[in-house]
Parts: C-alpha cells; structure tokens; sequence
C-alpha cells in the first residue's frame, strides 16, 4: 500500500469584492499606511547647514537616525530599544482587547495583499470571473490578462523596495543614481529582494505567509481570553441554515405554508429555519477562504469582510444585522438567555488591557522625559591601561585618558574639561599649550581628545592604588555640563 502524500497544494483563493463599514476602514487604513511608506522619504526638514534635509532618515554611514526634529545617536539606541518594546506591548493590547486586529487591518501583507486583490480584480473581474479564468486552458486572452497583472505586481513590488532604499540616503540623489545605474550595488540588491518577496508573498503565497510563515496564529491564544472581542457566528441564532424566513409561532398564521409543512413533518417549527440562509457569501469574501460559521479558527485574520457580506445579505432578507459580528465568548450565555450582550467597554476596560496600558503608557512617558532631558553634549571616558600609569623623571604620576567628546547642537561648540578628585591632580590635553583646556567640537560630531592627568609624588593618589575621580566637560557658552567618573591609579605599594 502506497504512503499518502503529507503534502496539499495550495487552493487558490478568489475573493468576493464586499462593501461595508469595515471595507471602507480597510481602504481608509491602506491608503493611509501606504502613503505614509511612500511619501515619508521625500519629506523635507532642515536641520542647517551641513546637515541632512531628509526628514526620517537611518544615516547608517554617520551612525544617525533622524527623525523630524530628533536626532538620536548610536549610543542612544535605548530609545529604539524602547520603541520596540511599546510596539511589542501594544500588540498584546490590541490582540487581548480585539483579536487579531493588527493582522486583518495593518499588517504588511494584510496591506499589499488587498492592493495586489484590488488589481487582480481590476484586470480580471470579481470572483466569478477571476475563477473562471483560473479554471480555463491557456490562450492568448488569459495569457494577456495574466501578462497585465502581473506586469502591475511587479510595479507595486519595485516601488515598495525602492521605498525601502530610500530610508536610509537621500532619497532624491539616491534616485538619480539608481536610474542613471550609479548607485551602490547594495542599493540595486535590497531592491531586488524586496521586490521578488513582495511579489511572491502578495501576489502567490497570499493567505499562506499567515497560516505558515507567520508565528504570531500561534500565539495569539496566548493573549486572548474569552472577553476578547473577535469575530464570530451566532449560532444560536442562525442555525439551522436553510432557505427562506424564520417561522415564528407567535404571530398568527406567520408563514404558514412554511408551518404546515414543519407540523405536517412532526418538527419543531421554531427550530426549522434559522437567520443563516446559507448563501456562502461570508465565505465567497474571506481571504483566508475559510467559513467562519464553523467556529474561532486559526486562519482566521479578523478582517471583518464576512461581517460585511452578512450584514448586507440581513438587509436583503429583512433580518437583523449582527449574525456574524465582534463579540465575545462570555456573552453567548447571555444571548442564549434572551439577554442583552454587555457594553463593548466592558470588554475593553479588564485587568490585562489596563496593566498592558499602565505598561505602554509609562514606557512611552519614560522615553518622552529621556528624549527632552538629554544634554546636548556628552562624554566617555576610557583610561590608558597600558601602561597603567607613567613615572615622570620628578616622580610625578600621569595617567592618561582618551576623552570622547559629543557635541549634538548645529553648532561649533568650545568644551571645556576639568575634573574633580578628594586630592590634587593636574589636568593637561594632547596639544595644547599654556595650560590651556578647552576643545572647539564641531556640530553634530563626536571628537577624541587624549587627556593626561598627572599626581604630584608628594600627593596622595600618587602612591595609593586609585583614587576616584571625575571628569567634567561644560558648554563655554551655554553652560550645559556632562560628568563620567572614573579612577586615577597610582603607585602600587
């Protein structure tokens, strides 16, 4: 007996074009994070002279990122460190007071894909047409339409990998360069990748990058909890499935050719027909072409389009809407006893989204205070080790320092150093004269200056093993100061 195949080609997925409110949010949402990645690296903001004019820009050979009026140094990545973490945190919020949200309203692919569905429906019809399409043998006219499509695709995935490049130079002189072929081959390879991954996720592998590819199905169960608001069938209400109207014994001859038959055949008439007309059309729009009526599903994105098809499918049929709709497992009881279902803010406002909040906002306030009390100007102190210290020829002790020093305003700045001990100790710098100690750092850079301090033999830290220290640098004209400590190391005894 021969060994089943493991493996299930994919079934291709064409789905219904759908109107409604969420519909209408998704296109909002598209539009809106689409524009935001295309049109954000030809902002301009100028920062002065010398400084890059790109308003987000990732100066990867500075050490940079810009954004807007931030600049935020290598030595900082804390603050993206931060931002990583607020981002983390509010996915959890989200997915614990909404389910999967993220996945079926901004998700990248989530994103892409309804563009590429929006001109694969655009060249090729709604879904009907697009099945049939699939269905026929080759020719010249399916050959055509598949050509154009494809030809679109394509055009999408180059402009959102050129996008990509565009981060991290200037995006007008980056352009020119790419299209008279001067640019960096790094430039042309990240274009290139970006550009094959998007056409294959988007365009062929669509609903499998969020079954397969993505971890996040896998441990959103994690995150939720039966208050969490998703999408689901009420079927209580809606089944059984079946043509036709709901018989209710209540009204007086209420359908009756529909009761006749249900008394006729010994059956509950109530129980004969449920809202649910089993017409499909909540599964003709899902992307993920699964049924929702069959229950929480691991495929299932929570974009809401079955929400849409359903409720247009009760307006037709003279029903209520809300068959499939955002609801909570803790309040099937409670429809199933005639009760209402509670407030949406009940669901929302629960221990775990408030500690999630509580969490996010302090971050966020954290990051806030960090970013407005950051001095402009900074410096590390790394000590000579080798040797530990110097012997003078009048048995002086000298130790030497490598002093980094920052400057973050847009202008030449004048730093003076000094520093602060329980002994005395003399302070001197690398190349200058006359006892002279401050260092002019230019805007936005870094300069290392080479410092030497230097024990008396008659002092104290000359002949103890260390001596603690400070060292200072000040602004001469604004008079912002940044100190590192450190220690002096002398004679061992």
């Amino acid at each position: 007996m021969s060994t089943p195949s493991l493996y299930a080609p994919r079934e291709p997925i064409f789905p219904r074009r759908v109107s409604g409110t969420f519909r209408r949010l998704k296109w909002w949402i598209l539009a809106l994070t689409l524009g935001i990645y295309y049109i954000t690296p030809w902002i301009r903001w100028d920062r002065g002279p010398g400084m890059p004019d790109q308003a987000v820009l990732v100066d990867l050979a500075h050490r940079r990122f810009y954004f807007f009026w931030i600049e935020i140094w290598p030595h900082e990545f804390y603050f993206v460190a931060g931002l990583l973490i607020m981002a983390g945190l509010g996915l959890f919020l989200f997915t614990s007071a909404l389910g999967r949200v993220w996945c079926g309203y901004t998700c990248p692919q989530t994103v892409w894909t309804d563009l590429f569905i929006l001109v694969e429906r655009w060249i090729e019809g709604d879904r009907n047409a697009r099945v049939r399409l699939h269905k026929a043998k080759w020719s010249v006219h399916k050959a055509w339409l598949r050509s154009v499509k494809w030809t679109v695709w394509l055009a999408i995935a180059m402009a959102t990998g050129g996008a990509w490049v565009f981060y991290f130079t200037d995006a007008p002189a980056l352009l020119v360069d790419l299209l008279n072929g001067s640019a960096h081959p790094a430039a042309y390879i990240t274009i290139a990748i970006l550009t094959a991954t998007t056409f294959v996720f988007g365009g062929f592998m669509r609903e499998q990058v969020c079954i397969y590819m993505c971890p996040w199905p896998r441990i959103q169960a994690a995150m939720m909890d039966p208050d969490t608001l998703t999408v689901a069938y009420r079927d209580w209400r809606g089944e059984p499935r079946g043509k036709g109207k709901r018989i209710d014994p209540k009204v007086p001859n209420s359908h009756v050719p529909d009761l006749a038959q249900a008394l006729h055949a010994g059956t509950d008439p109530v129980a004969t027909k449920g809202d649910c007309i089993d017409c499909m059309a909540c599964v003709n729009v899902c992307p993920m072409g699964i049924d929702i009526r069959d229950g929480q599903q691991m495929e299932c994105i929570t974009c809401a389009l079955c929400i849409d098809a359903c409720d247009d499918v009760m307006d037709r049929i003279g029903k209520p809407r809300g068959l499939i709709d955002y609801m909570a497992l803790t309040d099937e009881p409670r429809e199933r006893a005639g009760l209402p279902p509670r407030p949406i803010w009940q669901h929302i406002l629960r221990p775990r989204t408030i500690v999630y909040t509580l969490l996010w906002s302090a971050i966020g306030v954290g990051l806030v205070y960090a970013l407005f009390v950051r001095s402009p100007i900074e410096l590390t102190v790394s000590p000579v080790r080798n040797p530990t210290y110097v012997v003078q020829s009048n048995g002086a002790i000298r130790n030497i320092y490598d002093v980094r020093l920052r400057n973050k305003s847009l202008n030449d700045a004048e730093f003076r150093l000094s520093l602060t001990a329980d002994t005395v100790l003399r302070i001197d710098l690398e190349g200058q004269t006359d006892r002279d100690v401050t260092v002019t750092v230019p805007a936005d850079t870094s300069l290392t200056q080479r410092v030497y301090v230097t024990a008396r033999p008659s002092d104290p830290a000359a002949n103890a093993h260390s001596t603690p220290l400070r060292f200072w640098v000040e602004d001469a004209a604004t008079g912002d100061r940044a100190s590192q400590s450190t220690t002096f190391n002398g004679r061992v005894q």
